[in-house]
């Protein structure tokens, strides 16, 4: 029976980022280990996946000594447990499982490449986030990035050698699971609990923003655009996620106005996003950097029409015009235009959400992408 450690750096990534790809090995034969910090998230998970879960005390930051004991408590289980394969996910994982790994003498050593976070960064952080990832590639032996605009990026910055890289199936981490976001088997108490939370007027256009509420992910400019729009006051901006004020600092200006502003409402996260995806009228995704985002799939999934930054990542799903809309990055004004637009030319979004629907169902469906990795898996052992 081969054996498959899988390391993230926190649980709710293997929660959100990877759900169903270790049970889907674990009922292939493998037997799969589970490696993340300590959360509560962590007794479901091993439910849910059917396999243990080991902790390690990672954390998001850049913690030296921190990092460092990580390592060798990495290798102390590499030595112990003796994987085929460890396969990494998210930066700090990946940076301290591909050196463990490769100091042990793990001869499979996998990074998937789901974001870069020096791409967002300024200054010596950025330079420090670069050696990271050249680090992180240069341990592993396969690096698999999870979009085509992920690869180019590595490869015009020298970051790994080519034959490293491999883009499984069409690309995407976990594709997305096509029997939970589906309108049909939505559940109507969920439905009912959103649209209590979110209370719409009768004729309120609901847009909807999902994900961390930190600097990257563009919230700031996103609530700049809403305010400034001609639709606000018949509109509601939905925004589904936690705030993350000791890593990525939104503006105290901006976090008064997300609090204060009648037209704005803030929702910590939930197990029922296709709930919120149903009664949303257009998901707006105005991150600074992305790999490939879960949330375009989901919202794809739903049949939800999309404005999104025009990045890595966003645009190896959505094409301009044809299924949604790409605005420039951190563009307040054209993100504004773009949201009046969907307002005034709902068929036309709608006909966008439709091209996009028929992409997801031919490319992404979740058991086509956990076939694929299994076969990646089987041909590197």
């Amino acid at each position: 029976m081969p054996k498959l450690i899988r390391i993230t750096t926190v649980p709710i990534s293997l929660k959100l980022l990877l759900a169903g790809q270790m049970k889907y090995m674990t009922d292939q034969g493998w037997e799969v280990i589970m490696v993340s910090a300590g959360g509560r998230e962590v007794a479901k998970i091993e439910k849910e996946e059917g396999c243990r879960h080991v902790e390690i005390p990672f954390t998001r930051k850049i913690t030296p000594l921190q990092d460092l004991k990580c390592i060798w408590m990495l290798m102390e289980l590499f030595k112990a447990e003796r994987p085929d394969i460890v396969h990494t996910h998210t930066p700090k994982a990946g940076l301290l499982g591909m050196i463990a790994a490769k100091w042990v003498g793990i001869k499979v050593r996998i990074h998937t490449l789901a974001g870069i976070p020096y791409m967002a960064a300024e200054g010596n952080k950025k330079s420090l986030l670069q050696k990271a990832e050249k680090w992180t590639y240069s341990a592993a032996t396969h690096v698999w990035p999870n979009s085509h605009g992920l690869k180019d990026f590595v490869l015009e910055n020298q970051l790994c050698p080519e034959e490293k890289l491999e883009i499984i199936a069409k690309g995407s981490s976990n594709g997305v699971d096509l029997s939970l976001f589906n309108r049909a088997v939505l559940k109507e108490n969920h439905l009912v609990a959103a649209t209590m939370r979110i209370l719409p007027g009768e004729n309120d256009f609901i847009l909807l923003a999902v994900g961390r509420l930190v600097r990257d992910k563009g919230v700031e400019e996103l609530i700049q655009a809403f305010l400034d729009s001609k639709i606000v006051n018949r509109s509601k901006l939905v925004l589904l996620g936690s705030f993350e004020q000791d890593l990525d600092p939104i503006s105290p200006e901006i976090l008064q106005q997300i609090k204060d502003h009648p037209r704005i409402v803030q929702i910590d996260w939930t197990d029922h996003v296709a709930h919120y995806m149903a009664l949303a009228d257009v998901l707006v995704h105005p991150s600074h950097r992305e790999g490939f985002p879960n949330v375009l799939l989901e919202a794809g999934a739903m049949q939800l029409p999309i404005i999104c930054s025009d990045i890595v990542g966003n645009r190896d799903l959505i094409t301009q015009q044809k299924t949604g809309l790409l605005f420039p990055i951190k563009s307040v004004e054209v993100m504004k235009e773009a949201m009046e637009f969907a307002f005034v030319k709902r068929e036309v979004m709608a006909g966008f959400a439709d091209n996009l629907y028929a992409k997801i169902i031919k490319d992404y469906d979740r058991r086509k992408i956990h076939q694929a990795i299994l076969e990646a898996y089987q041909k590197h052992l």
